[in-house]
């Protein structure tokens, strides 16, 4: 009887608690990613459903890349179709989300990730247009200099 008490008691409470507190967590908790990308480029919109199914929020500006990728620090050797910002951190290309989580996480002095290139099996261009296909790519770490180094290879 006891119980049946507490839960007539603290449901309500516990309901209110639920809604009010559990989306303002999750979204102090989802880093932000600002996307500079073009407005018809279906795997640039499939990698920001990536980042939004693994915990990411998402900011998107239908405008191009080009200049983002300039004002950040991107080599332009290193272009894709899309570029982020996160962290302070530019993301160039098709990088999963686990690389962006982990360089969040680590926090190393460098401009930022990219994917040179759009590598068949990377997310964004993983759907099934491409089958089963997987191309072996590298995620390059972007130093101040402009130099890179091997951060993470899909094979």
């Amino acid at each position: 009887m006891q119980r049946r008490n507490f839960m007539k008691r603290a449901g309500p409470l516990l309901a209110l608690a639920s809604t009010a507190g559990l989306p303002l967590a999750a979204m102090a908790a989802a880093p932000m990613v600002e996307i500079w990308k073009d407005p018809n480029c279906g795997c640039c919109q499939d990698w920001v459903k990536h980042l939004d199914r693994n915990g990411f929020a998402t900011k998107v500006h239908d405008d191009g890349n080009t200049a983002a990728r300039t004002r950040l620090g991107i080599p332009a050797k290193l272009g894709s179709c899309h570029t982020g910002l996160v962290g302070g951190y530019a993301i160039e290309g098709h990088v999963p989300a686990r690389e962006v989580r982990r360089l969040l996480k680590e926090k190393p002095k460098a401009v930022g990730l990219a994917v040179p290139g759009m590598p068949v099996g990377s997310p964004g261009m993983d759907g099934p247009d491409y089958g089963d296909r997987r191309d072996p790519y590298d995620v390059l770490l972007v130093l101040a200099d402009g130099s890179t180094r091997v951060y993470q290879s899909y094979r």
